[in-house]
């Protein structure tokens, strides 16, 4: 952490073994729900590493966490691996230099390359269940990598209710809830287009999608007329000329009267030769283009309605692999279009659009040269091609995206839960509205929790996809790839007659979808689950609104007919220095191992804490350096004011009789309110702001005051020896849920001679202690009568001539404690009364030999000060 060693260094593992001994954050689940706060935290995805923006966001939760223990709630804050999907399967193939093929029989011990290959099509091909193996084998080796980051971060999670994404306990509570879906018809199968990853071979959800700038052009294309029209035929411009041999249609708006004439009539596709029909739709855009556009199977999600909406045939020419079938379509009913379409069969999309605008060129139904255009196109959020849409057989959950009834109880749904910061909601709302189809939930992948069903072959060995066997309960969780269903054998698997496995598992975010239900023990714990859930916060970043909040309100909607949760806390992102949001795929992250090395947690934790809730902020490591001088004054502070023992002996303290320290006392119960409001509206971040302003405040100014009248004898030291302590306390514990380690440690000198604790200092760990309350510093003014308002000032006008007798010595190049021989002080009458109230602490603490006071007029307030063999300065 950098040399020379200080007081801060080496607090993470000496206190994060102590807490792990003494089970200082166990969850107790004896405690009546009321007693509770249950936090469902997100399950990071293993794939490699953490980054800074993880320990950004997991670092404001824990300050909830840590908040609300100390205020009496039993926590229950459970850390989860989301260890399934295509990231991870992606990582053990470039770790390991494989790839899954289900073909490829399994191997015994298998052991991967020595040496990864350097091109992927070289890696070697292994078995589903191989594969499978290498992916648990690494996750196993991540996720203690990731823990032994989070506990040195120090976040006060229950290390025993871990779980992961993939256990076979997760997956038997997804595939239950999965059938109670499929039982009462809230998930389905249909064979429908869908979205498509050529990279990674799998379909893609609507949640999952990002649009990316691409550079591409208009081409003008001329259909020939066929029926009911005359002239040269309709124009048209396309982005997608290899699409032409899937046409099945033109379209046009039908208020666009330039093309009303010729609905209901037929043209032929240049090329190819196809006849088809020009039809209306409202979604044509009269201003695009021609205002007339070809529909094909399938170019994009428009292309999607209008087939689905005019009842239009279907003609698929790119296949799962990006590539344009090498079969000739039966449609092409002509030798010239069947040749034509031999010229780009089995060619990519963009070498097949390369030969297809040659084939128009040469017929002279190129109407102009192509023009260059940049235009979104849409991409699998992890992927790096843009995405096909394929014919295939997928599952869904309904999410309202074709159901107006569902939309609106989702809707509603988002309106009861309480957002932090609140205008996230609107977020909600605008996905929830926009949603143009239901949740498709399978992947064609490899590690994830089963699709858990069967289908009966019939005679021909076709798949009988409306009568799935499904198993019981008590078999769950299954593989229906290994797993042989009830009634069969494993001999009559992918047999006329017999059965087949469904191939598919579900999406990653079907399972995070039910953390809460894991997490709590939903269907296998239920007196756990009547305990904790619904839960109460759900903290997560706000760009995962759309995939895993929703999804979670959807799956316990259906599920409970409730929220999962009653709050949600949304961060934001971590900036670079050129303010783009960091991200392990942008490859501008900052890997968190070296700034807990550097700086040590508590700074980290200081600067990840000081932002709001939703607001992206820009990585800063001189917030760190801030944070770590913020521990080290924490633990010089604490030394002093506790070094003096009690003067009462242990378990009693002193009154408080000196005016200085009732003005402390009473600013520090104005403190001790702020913050806590703050905390309960999950404004963490003023909470630390209003503290640590404090602190330096009471550092600068009240600690030099009572010094010397501290290391006296009588009621005046025991006052200020109270106080001292008890603000010592009481911004210890306003500090501990965001420095944890410092905070422990200057907890840990509150001894006295004897070994009994001074009062103020309970036993134990300062994050099982109470969250401080005004009353208790209340208890300690009785007798005193606490200041009024207007008396606050006392402490404040103190530090103000304190300030000038100091400056007055800086300005001088003197030493701090340079004597001073008179010190004047004109101001207002009740100024004047304040500084007489601490005459005494102002001459010991700027060595003033004589301290005059003068009532003037705001206007004529001054403070001169007179050192020792000099001229008087005013100021």
């Amino acid at each position: 952490m950098g040399s020379p060693k200080s007081a801060v260094d080496g607090l993470e593992a000496r206190w994060g073994e102590t807490w792990e001994r003494e089970g200082t954050y166990r969850f107790d689940r004896t405690r009546e729900r009321s007693e509770i706060y249950s936090i469902d935290t997100p399950p990071p995805t293993v794939s490699g590493s953490l980054h800074v923006g993880h320990v950004f966001s997991y670092t404001q939760t824990d300050t909830i966490a840590r908040f609300q223990r100390m205020c009496g709630r039993e926590v229950f804050y459970p850390m989860g691996w989301d260890d399934n999907g295509l990231p991870t399967e992606r990582r053990v193939e470039n770790f390991y230099g494989v790839r899954c093929d289900p073909s490829v029989p399994y191997v015994e011990d298998f052991t991967p390359p020595a040496k990864v290959p350097s091109k992927r099509q070289d890696f070697v091909a292994v078995g589903r269940r191989n594969f499978v193996e290498l992916c648990e084998q690494l996750t196993a080796t991540d996720e203690k990598v990731f823990e032994q980051l989070w506990r040195t971060l120090g976040l006060s999670v229950d290390w025993s209710l871990t779980y992961s994404t993939v256990s076979q306990y997760s997956q038997k509570i997804s595939q239950r809830a999965f059938l109670k879906n499929f039982e009462r018809g809230e998930a389905y199968s249909s064979e429908a287009p869908s979205l498509w990853d050529t990279t990674f071979q799998t379909a893609v959800a609507q949640a999952e999608l990002e649009d990316r700038d691409r550079p591409a052009a208009y081409h003008d294309l001329r259909f020939h007329s066929v029926s009911g029209a005359s002239g040269d035929g309709v124009t048209i411009s396309t982005t997608r000329p290899e699409l032409l041999a899937a046409c099945v249609a033109l379209v046009a708006h039908p208020d666009d009267e330039r093309y009303q004439p010729l609905f209901g009539t037929t043209v032929t596709t240049p090329v190819f030769g196809v006849e088809v029909p020009i039809v209306a739709h409202r979604l044509a855009q009269p201003d695009k283009g021609t205002g007339i556009a070809m529909i094909c199977t399938f170019g994009d999600l428009t292309d999607v309605i209008w087939w689905r909406e005019l009842d239009l045939p279907t003609r698929p020419i790119i296949t799962k692999v990006g590539r344009v079938t090498s079969d000739t379509p039966a449609w092409l009913a002509t030798e010239a279009g069947r040749e034509a379409f031999a010229q780009i069969a089995g060619k990519s999309v963009f070498a097949a659009q390369q030969a297809t605008v040659e084939m128009l060129r040469s017929s002279g139904d190129l109407l102009a040269d192509p023009r260059p255009i940049t235009h979104p196109v849409k991409f699998f959020e992890k992927g790096d091609r843009p995405l096909e849409i394929v014919t295939s057989r997928q599952w869904y959950i309904r999410n309202g995206g074709r159901s107006e009834q569902v939309r609106d109880d989702l809707i509603a749904r988002g309106k009861d839960l309480h957002w932090t910061p609140e205008h996230m909601r609107h977020r909600y709302e605008n996905w929830v509205e926009g949603l143009n189809g239901d949740w498709l939930v399978s992947r064609q992948r490899f590690f994830g929790v089963p699709i858990p069903l069967w289908y009966a072959l019939d005679a021909d060995g076709e798949p009988q996809y409306d009568k799935p066997i499904v198993p019981d309960d008590a078999q769950l969780p299954v593989d229906p790839q290994s797993h042989v269903p009830a009634g069969y054998t494993a001999e009559q698997r992918d047999q006329p007659g017999g059965f087949t496995g469904d191939p598919d598992v579900m999406d990653t975010w079907a399972t995070s979808s039910l953390t809460p239900q894991i997490v709590t023990g939903w269907s296998e714990d239920e007196d756990l689950h009547a305990r904790t859930f619904p839960m109460d916060l759900r903290p997560q970043g706000h760009d995962i609104i759309r995939t895993w909040l929703f999804s979670t309100v959807v799956r316990s909607h259906y599920e409970h007919g409730s929220l999962p949760w009653t709050h949600t806390n949304l961060s934001g992102w971590i900036l670079d220095p050129d303010r783009k949001k960091m991200s392990k795929s942008k490859g501008n992250v900052v890997v968190p191992s070296d700034l807990l090395e550097q700086h040590g947690a508590d700074a980290v934790r200081y600067w990840a804490t000081s932002a709001r809730l939703g607001v992206d902020t820009a990585f800063d490591p001189g917030q760190m350096k801030i944070g770590r001088r913020l521990a080290l004054k924490i633990v010089n502070a604490s030394k002093f004011a506790l070094g003096f023992g009690s003067a009462e002996g242990a378990g009693a303290e002193g009154a408080i009789t000196d005016p200085v320290d009732e003005a402390l006392l009473a600013q520090l119960i104005t403190l001790v309110e702020q913050a806590t409001a703050a905390f309960e509206a999950y404004d963490y971040s003023r909470a630390l702001k209003l503290t640590e302003e404090f602190f330096w405040q009471f550092c600068d100014d009240y600690l030099e005051l009572v010094k010397d009248r501290a290391y006296g004898e009588g009621p005046g030291a025991v006052s200020a020896q109270t106080a001292l302590r008890t603000a010592v306390s009481v911004l210890l514990r306003l500090f501990a849920p965001f420095l944890p380690y410092v905070t422990e440690e200057a907890w840990s000198m509150a001894s006295t001679g004897s070994g009994q604790r001074l009062p103020g200092f309970g036993a134990g760990s300062i994050h099982r202690s109470s969250w401080p309350a005004p009353v208790e510093i209340r208890d300690l003014l009785k007798g005193s009568d606490e200041p009024a308002a207007g008396e606050l000032s006392v402490l404040a006008v103190a530090a103000d001539v304190l300030r000038q007798i100091r400056k007055t010595k800086s300005d001088a190049k003197k030493s701090v404690r340079a004597e001073v021989e008179k010190v004047v002080v004109s101001d207002t009458a009740a100024r004047i009364t304040a500084v007489q109230a601490v005459i005494g602490d102002l001459r010991a603490a700027g060595t003033v030999a004589e301290l005059v006071t003068v009532a003037v007029d705001e206007a004529d307030a001054k403070v001169e000060v007179t050192l020792r063999e000099t001229e008087p300065t005013a100021s």
